[in-house]
């Protein structure tokens, strides 16, 4: 049976912005992505002349980052969407993906290594964060298309209390 809604209430109903699925070529190129740079990232932090403790440093900055770009990208879609996503939290996820771009930078900035090193650890991060995005996008997406299709709202006026089918209140003057 479908659900009735009054016009306010139907107003305010959430709505998928899209119901496109994304393309098989999308999807694989995000993940395909996303691997390369989580793997090249770990392969040039794996052969880095570094400390064990400076390379645990840039792991858990990726990781940090990979995390906050996709809770932001969530946040942010969900607010597109009109579902509720409280002031805080998306203060938080911009806040604290801004701090993991901060640490890559300042980390990056003030380590001995050759400008080509820092230069492919920043492309490393930014290509990763930017798939992980992409990756998160498409899985919504795909979800969004293969959810079953919501029951049809019927739209019912708004009543007044004693009005009826003649205009008649039916209460004498």
């Amino acid at each position: 049976m479908p659900a009735l809604l009054t016009h306010s209430e139907n107003e305010m109903s959430n709505q998928p912005s899209s119901q496109a699925k994304p393309t098989a070529a999308f999807v694989g190129a995000s993940w395909a992505v996303l691997v390369l740079g989580v793997i090249t990232f770990a392969v040039g932090l794996w052969n880095a002349t570094m400390t064990k403790s400076e390379k645990g440093f840039y792991a858990a900055v990726v990781v940090l980052g990979l995390f906050a770009a996709v809770s932001l990208q969530k946040a942010v879609r969900d607010r597109a969407e009109n579902l509720p996503v409280s002031a805080l939290y998306l203060g938080l996820s911009w806040a604290v993906l801004a701090l993991a771009v901060l640490m890559l930078a300042v980390g990056l900035w003030n380590s001995g290594m050759a400008l080509s090193e820092k230069g492919f650890y920043g492309l490393s991060f930014a290509m990763t964060l930017f798939a992980a995005v992409a990756v998160q996008k498409n899985v919504r997406d795909t979800l969004q298309y293969n959810a079953p299709a919501p029951a049809p709202a019927v739209v019912m006026p708004e009543l007044q209390w004693g009005s009826r089918a003649g205009g008649n209140s039916g209460i004498a003057n």
